[in-house]
């Protein structure tokens, strides 16, 4: 066995550990993102207050629902997880030099989408990430309105969606060789993402908003989805932990590796999520 085999078994190995010692509860993390989507439904049915539109310094669009629902998740992770620091959008501005020595913690985006909230297309989610040593482990995305909940548990190679039936369906990406499907966004497209997609074989382009776009390449209803304009953590932490749990892979388009986390900067640069 090889020096890199070695290292690379090693450290799954201290994350499992890590993992175990830590006794996360998934039904517990299930629980928390269909409490905070519930929250966000509670605002967005209400259209005296679903218009209710604030912007942030970037002037992308911040919604009341982003907070509610942010309050939901933060304060029931710290009931059930108090060991563990939260990385989240609406509270992003902790100093590199505390976060940097942050092994495990979570990375939230309370509403994925708000984009999609405010247009009332239905298409935005909840996504809560379990980090470690910079990669995601572990990863829920819940569509309120959807009715739809998706898990990926990379320890344990298992993914799996909870339908608006409430029925249980494993996740596996399809592994297609031709007529391969993209997905991408509904609000950002770039000439960068079509060209490359074409040196893919792919023949359709499916447009769909926020982090669901990982969930289809999961789901294998899309083989490829390429993102070349700018993201933040938080919009790809729990998709990638479900993306590979699912068999597929998310890879950094500048270093060519596996997309990784906590960065000083956490803006990302370009990634593709491949199924195949």
């Amino acid at each position: 066995m090889n020096n890199v085999i070695k290292v690379v078994i090693f450290g799954s190995w201290i994350c499992y550990k890590y993992y175990k010692m830590m006794n996360i509860d998934i039904e517990k993390l299930k629980d928390i993102a269909i409490k905070a989507g519930d929250r966000i439904l509670e605002i967005y049915d209400d259209k005296s207050l679903s218009k209710e539109v604030d912007y942030k310094s970037d002037n992308s669009p911040l919604t009341l629902a982003d907070k509610a629902s942010n309050d939901v998740i933060v304060k029931s992770l710290k009931e059930h997880f108090p060991e563990i620091p939260i990385l989240s959008e609406e509270e992003k501005n902790i100093d590199y030099d505390q976060r940097k020595h942050w092994n495990t913690f979570w990375l939230v985006d309370p509403l994925d989408g708000t984009k999609e909230f405010i247009k009332r297309n239905g298409e935005f989610t909840v996504n809560i990430a379990l980090i470690q040593q910079g990669y995601p482990v572990l990863g829920v995305i819940y569509a309120p309105v959807l009715k739809k909940l998706y898990v990926g548990d990379s320890f344990n190679a298992n993914a799996y969606i909870i339908d608006e039936n409430d029925i249980e369906i494993p996740l596996i990406v399809n592994r297609k060789t031709k007529n391969r499907i993209a997905v991408g966004s509904r609000s950002h497209s770039s000439e960068e993402e079509s060209e490359l997609l074409q040196t893919y074989g792919v023949e359709e382009t499916i447009s769909i908003g926020s982090s669901l776009k990982f969930c289809m390449v999961a789901e294998g209803k899309a083989d490829i989805y390429y993102r070349h304009g700018p993201t933040m953590e938080w919009d790809t932490g729990a998709g990638q932990a479900i993306v590979e749990a699912a068999g597929g892979t998310v890879d950094n388009m500048k270093t060519k590796s596996r997309f990784n986390y906590n960065k000083e900067n956490l803006l990302n640069g370009s990634f593709l999520v491949l199924g195949f």
